[in-house]
């Protein structure tokens, strides 16, 4: 439509492209779009492009041809296009190219504690306790501290911050039984949270409560 208007794409275009393709599993189609960038339009694709394409080939199931798109870049894959990968691989379990992403997104950047809390859902989702043990430890002798996620929201002006079972919050109790509420109605129309990317030395209650009351909700 931009080109039937007269309208030339860019930078901020093509990764908008890129990244609603990846969005919808279109992988033929954004893969044309990525090799039209330089062939039809003159623009030389930048780190966020690639990004974008290892997102579209991981979405899709296809890691390995992901991590060879990496490997092949003729940029410098830096610890967010790694991320990118990882975050594929918990999608799909796979455990062998989520190990060689975690460790490569860790040399560009050691404190990178995204990464250890991916490979920690990826072993703990399939019951490997030994390995959850050894990256608790490597993140313990590499001095990693887990900073607890947060979410914000703004409310007529005002901000509020919210942490996992928070009750900091002046409106905690309104909060909570809201939450209780939803939580309700959803589970009565069938809805069975998915704790497997929850750490399994949980019981299955406390696995539960981590969803229901996380930052987000």
């Amino acid at each position: 439509q931009m080109q039937r208007e007269g309208m030339k794409p860019n930078l901020v275009t093509f990764i908008s492209v890129l990244q609603a393709c990846s969005h919808a599993g279109l992988i033929d189609e954004g893969l044309r779009y990525f090799k039209s960038m330089s062939q039809d339009h003159g623009i030389t694709p930048i780190l966020e492009h690639y990004n974008c394409i290892v997102d579209l080939l991981g979405r899709a199931g296809k890691l390995e041809e992901a991590e060879d798109f990496i490997i092949k870049m003729p940029v410098r894959p830096d610890a967010t296009v790694w991320m990118t990968l990882l975050s594929s691989c918990r999608m799909h379990d796979c455990t062998d190219i989520a190990k060689r992403a975690a460790e490569s997104a860790l040399k560009l950047d050691p404190q990178l504690t995204a990464a250890y809390a991916v490979l920690l859902s990826i072993h703990s989702a399939a019951g490997r306790s030994n390995d959850v043990e050894q990256i608790k430890k490597l993140m313990v002798d590499s001095d990693v501290k887990r900073e607890p996620g947060c979410s914000w929201i703004v409310v007529h002006n005002e901000v509020h911050e919210f942490h996992a079972n928070d009750r900091s919050h002046p409106q905690t109790e309104k909060i909570y039984a809201e939450l209780e509420r939803l939580n309700q109605q959803v589970e009565s129309s069938g809805f069975v949270s998915d704790t497997d990317l929850v750490l399994h030395d949980m019981e299955d209650e406390q696995s539960d409560n981590s969803l229901c009351y996380h930052s987000e909700k």
